[in-house]
Formats: structure tokens, C-alpha cells, sequence
């Protein structure tokens, strides 16, 4: 038996009901009804009724401040605070703000109609804090309510934190007992990432014991099984942990491989830095492999002169000097290779600057100048006290400061996302309430404009896609469609489901339409039209190019469907949540 150090391998956390896109999406889906039926007596106030939206959207900092709302009322309904502390305790955790979730969710009454949720949310804090016995404790609780109650948790995921929290507290036999039956559970759900970690802290439980022949087994299946993944963060840590194992195996050349695989795993490809730490321990690992071939022919050849010895040397010397060489060379040419392909995208990106700044100010210019023309004839016709056609041109004014702030506003998120400073996070969306967030500001012009409006989105409609980009998109198509209708016209936003992995959602306007030139040409990547549509509208197509860009890197589809005099339509096709 070879001697083995105690490190370094990852042990795998799951933390249970909570409201990230990483839980499970039936049970989230579960929680959210059943909070949503259970709390139906207490939606008569409003605000209560936000707080509970928001909890549905994973609004967390909206959440807060609304339920704070209802905390400064003073009420007396204990039921009413359970829930208020509930939905706090969620939000701070999804915030990070261990100690504020706690403080909140330490606050629930016993007769909670979540009560397991709670606790095991408890159990998830205190593994954060690395306070094993108490997270124990709020599991094993979790653990006997549910032999008495149907609660929506996943056991497997409890039994899996209770397996770790004997792990760590070195309580072997308590450890396998619930690792193993977590396992078991993980396999019959095919949760493959849960499995990953149940393996690999499986496997951390028999090292620790010195039971290689049952562990080493199971590092390998972590890592096969990580390997059919797309998680990074999974290959990454059971790759670690084999490189761990065949070091202390002393087989140094398959360790060396599994190190440069985790760094490949963990590392940027254009992070030089890391780069050069990779090379760096290529390079030590191939100087000391070398120092003990010597040290071999040392022992088995001491009748060899000191002239030998020296070529020797002479030989290792030269085969680094040339490895230190050849490294500094490839670098040289990889830092050409990334300095051409910066100067292309800036050439690109100021050629594209350009043209937009060209555009844009030639508009800017025009509605500034319409501006200052209609507040001429304005003083005029005060002065004169002809208040309809005072009332007609402070609309006209209206509508060209509002096209010009839209514009504005497309200019500052194209901008960055040219530049790449917008972040992307994809997350599982319910369709019908961000339609419902956009079109709440848009209520006073549809009224203005006696434009009847319809949002037909079904409340079961989930899509991936980025929540910030995909509001921008929806702004900017529910601008247009009021922009180009006419009063009395209809606007509806619905969806339709002829594709199992994609839901088109559709913007339709009974407005003025569109040429099939104007049509084709929105449709083009580089489209910027610099074309008025309407007097008193900026007309640079900046706001559809914007959309597309972002549609496309939520990647889905765009497209448009339009004829003069008879309506346009919009159909964004976006991934649809996996069931």
C-alpha cells in the first residue's frame, strides 16, 4: 500500500429547495402553485399579491422591498408573517446574505405551511457557515416530516446533506448509509449532476478510510460521468480529484494529464497567465522525471567517469534550454495571432461607429430641428390663444422627444453589447409576466391612443432566455407596434407551439405595415436605415437591429411577416425549458 496524504478533493454540496435555476424545475414549479393556492385568502392586498409575483419571477430585491412593505404595517396575523419571513428568508439566500436569511427564517412559527421547505433551507445555511451539526439537525428533521407528510422537497438531496454532514463530522458508517441510499435515488431520477457529487463524496468517504479499492472505482465513475456533461464546474472537480489520486499513486505522467485537463477545464483559453503556470509545471514535472532518470544511472552505473557524468548534465541542460526556447516562441506567436485578430474586430467595431454615429446624428439633428420649429409656431399660436392647435403641437413635440429618447436608449445597450459589457444570464422565464412588466408602462400611450391591447401568453409558457435583453426586445417591438398604428388599431402579443423545442412568441399590430423592401432590409445583419416612416418618428432601424442581436444571443430566432395597409407581425422563436 502506497502512503496517501489527506487532501484537497472536492467535497459536493446540494443545497435543497431552493429558488435557483439550478433546482430542480418540476419541484420549483410545485412550490410555486401550492404557495400560490395556500396563500389565496391572503391575496386581498396588493402588495402581498406583488410579493408573490415577484417570488414567481425570482425577483429577489423587488421581493424584498415589497414584503418590507407589509412588515412596517404592524400586523397581528401570524399566518400573513410566516409567509412574509418565508419569502425574505429566500430572497436574502439567493442573495448570498446568509445571516439575514437566517435571522428571518428563524422567525416562522412551528405550524408554518412549509415548514420542511424552511428548514431545509436552514440546513443549507448552516453548510454554508460549515456548521455540519446543526445543518444535521435540520435535515434529520426534514427527514421525519416526511415520513408523515408529502412535502415538496427532494429527499434525495436531503439524505445526500445528511450523508455529507456525517462526512464531515467523520461518522462513517451514517455517512455511507445515507450516501448510498441518495445514490440510489439520484440514479432513479437520472439527476446526473446530483450523481456526480454522490459519487465523488462516496469516494471521499472510503479515502478517508484508506479504502482505495472501493474509492478509486468511484472517482472513476464521477469522472466518466462528468465527462457526458456540459457542466464545467463537475468536470473540473472530478478531474482535479483524479489527478489527486494518481499522485498519490505515484504515477505522475497520468496525474500530469489530468492536471492539464483540469486546467483546460478551469482556465481561459486567452488567460496568459494561467497559461504560463500550465507550462511552467509541464516544464518542472519534465526537469524532475529527468533528475531521477539520473539518479537511476547514478546507482546502476558507478563505474562511469566523470567525463560521462558531465555529458550527462551537458545533455539536460541543452533538452531545457531548447523546451524554455520552444515554449517562448509558441508564446510570441500566439500573442501575434490575438493582436491581429484585436486590430480586425477594432477596425470593425470603428467602421460600425462610424456609420451609426452618421445615422444617428443626422436624425438627432432633424427631430432637434422639427423641435425648435413646432416651439416657434407654438409661441406664435400661444400668443394668439389657439389652444387646439397649442394642444396639436405639444403632441407633435411629444412624440419626436420620445422617439428621440428611444432612440437614445437603443444606442446605449447596442453600444454595449458591441462592446461586450452586457451580461448574459440565461434562466427559465415565464413568458406571461414579463409581457406583463413591459406592457404595464405602455398602458397611458395605449389608452392616449385608444389602441386596444391583448397579452393571450399562456401562464404555463416557460422559455430560456436572458430576463434584462429580453424585456429591451419586447420594449422596443411594443414601440414600433404603437408607433405605426393608428387609433382604434389592436395590438396582440400570444404565442404558438408547432415546435417541441421552441415557443414562438408573437408581437401582431393591425397598423400601417410594411413594403417587402423595408421588410427585407430590416431583416439584414448590417441593416441601419437611415429612412424617416413617419415625419415625426427617427427612423435609423437601430432598435430592430438591437433585437435581433439579442434574440440571437438568447439563441433563438427572429423574423417578420408584413404588407402594407394590413399589420406586422413579429415572431421571435425562443428555446423552450426542458421538461
Amino acid at each position: 500500500m502506497y502512503c496517501k496524504s489527506k487532501i484537497n478533493f472536492f467535497y459536493v454540496i446540494f443545497f435543497l429547495t431552493s429558488l435557483t435555476f439550478s433546482q430542480n424545475v418540476s419541484v420549483y414549479d410545485k412550490l410555486i402553485n401550492s404557495i400560490e393556492e395556500k396563500t389565496a385568502t391572503l391575496k386581498k392586498d396588493a402588495d402581498f399579491q406583488k410579493v408573490v409575483t415577484f417570488l414567481a419571477a425570482s425577483e429577489w430585491d423587488s421581493t424584498l422591498v415589497y414584503s418590507s412593505k407589509i412588515l412596517n404595517t404592524d400586523t397581528n396575523n401570524q399566518k400573513l408573517n410566516d409567509y412574509i419571513f418565508f419569502f425574505r428568508g429566500f430572497s436574502f439566500f439567493n442573495k448570498k446574505l446568509y445571516n439575514d436569511a437566517e435571522n428571518a427564517l428563524l422567525k416562522i412559527s412551528n405550524t408554518f405551511d412549509f415548514l420542511p421547505n424552511t428548514l431545509s433551507k436552514l440546513g443549507s445555511i448552516a453548510l454554508e457557515k460549515s456548521d455540519f451539526k446543526k445543518a444535521l439537525s435540520y435535515y434529520l428533521k426534514v427527514e421525519e416530516l416526511a415520513k408523515t407528510q408529502n412535502v415538496l422537497v427532494r429527499m434525495d438531496r436531503v439524505k445526500h446533506n445528511i450523508g455529507l454532514c456525517y462526512l464531515h463530522l467523520q461518522k462513517f458508517p451514517n455517512a455511507e448509509k445515507y450516501l448510498k441510499e441518495s445514490r440510489t435515488l439520484h440514479e432513479k431520477g437520472k439527476d446526473t449532476i446530483q450523481l456526480i457529487g454522490c459519487y465523488g463524496d462516496l469516494a471521499t468517504l472510503y479515502y478517508d478510510q484508506y479504502k482505495d479499492d472501493q474509492a478509486i472505482p468511484l472517482f472513476q465513475k464521477a469522472y466518466d460521468l462528468a465527462k457526458t456533461t456540459n457542466d464545467f464546474d463537475a468536470k473540473a472537480k472530478t478531474t482535479k480529484n483524479m489527478a489527486v489520486v494518481e499522485e498519490n499513486r505515484k504515477d505522475y505522467l497520468k496525474a500530469l494529464q489530468y492536471r492539464k485537463e483540469y486546467e483546460q477545464w478551469k482556465d481561459s483559453v486567452n488567460d496568459q497567465n494561467k497559461i504560463y503556470a500550465v507550462a511552467q509545471e509541464e516544464k518542472k514535472t519534465a526537469v524532475e522525471k529527468k533528475e531521477k532518470e539520473v539518479a537511476i544511472l547514478k546507482a546502476d552505473n558507478k563505474v562511469k567517469d566523470a567525463q560521462g557524468k558531465m555529458y550527462l548534465y551537458s545533455a539536460i541542460i541543452l533538452f531545457v534550454m531548447f523546451g524554455v526556447s520552444f515554449y517562448f516562441y509558441r508564446e510570441k506567436v500566439k500573442r501575434n495571432k490575438i493582436i491581429h485578430q484585436q486590430k480586425e474586430d477594432l477596425d470593425e467595431l470603428n467602421a460600425t461607429k462610424d456609420k451609426l454615429f452618421s445615422i444617428v446624428s443626422h436624425d438627432l439633428r432633424s427631430s432637434v430641428h422639427a423641435i425648435k420649429t413646432s416651439n416657434k409656431k407654438l409661441i406664435s399660436k400661444l400668443e394668439t390663444e389657439k389652444s387646439t392647435e397649442v394642444n396639436s403641437l405639444l403632441q407633435n413635440n411629444s412624440s419626436i422627444v420620445n422617439s428621440a429618447y428611444t432612440l437614445l436608449d437603443n444606442l446605449l445597450n447596442w453600444a454595449l453589447l458591441q462592446t461586450k459589457q452586457t451580461h448574459f444570464e440565461i434562466t427559465t422565464l415565464r413568458l406571461h409576466t414579463i409581457v406583463e412588466h413591459v406592457a404595464y408602462n405602455y398602458k397611458a400611450i395605449l389608452a392616449d391612443k385608444e389602441i386596444s391591447f391583448k397579452n393571450t401568453v399562456a401562464k404555463s409558457e416557460f422559455v430560456l432566455a436572458d430576463s434584462e435583453s429580453l424585456k429591451i426586445v419586447l420594449r422596443n417591438l411594443l414601440d414600433n407596434a404603437i408607433k405605426f398604428s393608428n387609433e382604434g388599431d389592436a395590438i396582440t402579443i400570444y404565442t404558438k407551439n408547432n415546435d417541441t423545442e421552441f415557443c414562438q412568441l408573437i408581437v401582431e399590430d393591425t397598423g400601417i405595415g410594411m413594403s417587402e423592401t423595408t421588410r427585407l432590409a430590416l431583416l439584414e445583419d448590417t441593416s441601419l436605415l437611415a429612412k424617416k416612416q413617419h415625419e415625426n418618428s427617427i427612423g435609423t432601424g437601430l432598435g430592430m437591429q438591437l433585437c435581433k442581436s439579442m434574440i440571437k444571443k438568447n439563441n433563438g430566432t427572429f423574423t417578420i411577416e408584413s404588407e402594407l395597409g394590413k399589420g406586422t407581425k413579429i415572431i421571435l422563436s425562443l428555446p423552450k425549458k426542458p421538461t
